[in-house]
């Protein structure tokens, strides 16, 4: 079997994406290899965003294609890819306000099981789906707010129920897009340290301005500027580079590189 292929859990080739006459993303590839911890960096409007949703399913590519584990996934739905294995936390929360975080992993538990419609029965009359929701809110430590609603949840524990729902869908491949995104300072620890302890066989891509962020959990890192990939690298070596300088330095962002 081709190295490449065996090791290589989601694969992007050529992706072009065209919005009229503007070209959002422009014959990207990118590979993702197993266990990673990859982060795709750039300044604002270099297409990060419409890679993601590309990947996702959400937007579907002008040109070029995309493989999950070796199977060809370019034409696939949204929901198609998560049932493969592949899910994405959001921006911008996406979560149920006026359910609690035990019943939103409930919820997520018994749909991911095949329970469907059952989510809402007495908890413990399901055993599997009780012991995961208890594993994934001490994982993400909600246990002490898990009874409250969502709605009223500081946000690094919204952020934190956010990442323990995708993780809830037991992904082998998972999209991180800027998990601390408005996350005010004081709560930006307890978050930082779970992404870190994600588990080693999730393949991770996160998309993150945050680049002390970035440079803690990456161990590969792709530079995206105006939809086109500029260079890809170990951590060390996109920190030294004069060409990422440059693109940071024009947007006021040398500290962070």
């Amino acid at each position: 079997m081709n190295t490449t292929t065996s090791t290589t859990v989601l694969s992007a080739k050529g992706l072009v994406k065209r919005f009229g006459g503007i070209t959002a993303t422009n014959n990207v590839t990118l590979n993702l290899q197993k266990g990673a911890r990859h982060a795709l960096i750039g300044p604002n409007g270099a297409g990060k965003t419409t890679l993601i949703n590309l990947l996702t399913g959400v937007l579907e590519p002008t040109e070029g294609s995309i493989t999950l584990e070796g199977q060809d996934i370019t034409r696939l739905a949204p929901h198609q890819r998560v049932q493969r294995g592949m899910v994405r936390t959001f921006q911008i929360n996406q979560l149920f306000d006026t359910l609690t975080p035990l019943e939103t992993l409930a919820l997520t538990v018994s749909q991911h099981q095949g329970l469907g419609g059952k989510w809402w029965q007495p908890l413990g009359a399901r055993k599997a789906v009780t012991e995961r929701c208890e594993q994934l809110l001490e994982q993400f430590h909600l246990t002490s707010v898990m009874a409250e609603e969502t709605r009223v949840l500081a946000y690094g524990k919204r952020r934190l129920l956010e990442i323990a729902i995708a993780l809830a869908c037991e992904p082998r491949v998972l999209l991180l897009d800027e998990p601390v995104a408005g996350v005010p300072a004081g709560e930006r620890e307890e978050l930082l340290q779970t992404v870190a302890a994600l588990p080693a066989d999730v393949s991770v891509l996160l998309i993150e301005h945050d680049m002390d962020l970035v440079f803690s959990f990456a161990n590969r890192m792709t530079v995206l500027v105006n939809g086109t990939v500029l260079t890809e690298g170990d951590p060390d070596t996109i920190a030294n580079d004069p060409q990422v300088k440059a693109v940071y330095l024009g947007h006021g962002e040398d500290a962070h590189v």
